[in-house]
């Protein structure tokens, strides 16, 4: 497993920006890396989930068109970009990384971080 490690959050107001980073600690990234967020009295949901490569990237419904997911394997960072910030994305936002699968699917991962909170007040 990878130890990861997101930093990033905070509290901003609707309209606000942030860019959450994830950082993996003795271990590379495994092929995919995807955001989660689980806001309180809900369950986790994927946000956004990237390719080894970059090159495919999938983002949930609602945050499509927002939000930007990318990764720097040389510096073993994953990023998730998020623009336009409203109330509803309040949520702990939890990086992981797993070795293929579909990445919406967060039994794909088998490394996750501790969390960021984000807060975005109206």
């Amino acid at each position: 497993q990878v130890h990861l490690v997101e930093s990033g959050g905070g509290l901003v107001e609707a309209g606000a920006s942030l860019r959450l980073s994830c950082k993996g600690v003795a271990r590379t990234f495994g092929t995919s890396v995807g955001w989660f967020r689980q806001a309180p009295g809900k369950e986790r949901e994927f946000v956004a989930g990237v390719s080894w490569n970059g090159y495919y990237t999938f983002y949930a419904d609602v945050v499509k068109g927002r939000f930007t997911i990318s990764r720097d394997n040389s510096q073993n960072t994953a990023f998730l970009g998020m623009n336009a910030l409203s109330p509803e994305d309040t949520a702990v936002y939890y990086c992981a990384t797993g070795q293929g699968g579909d990445m919406r699917d967060s039994r794909t991962y088998d490394s996750w971080g501790q969390g960021t909170q984000v807060t975005v007040s109206s």
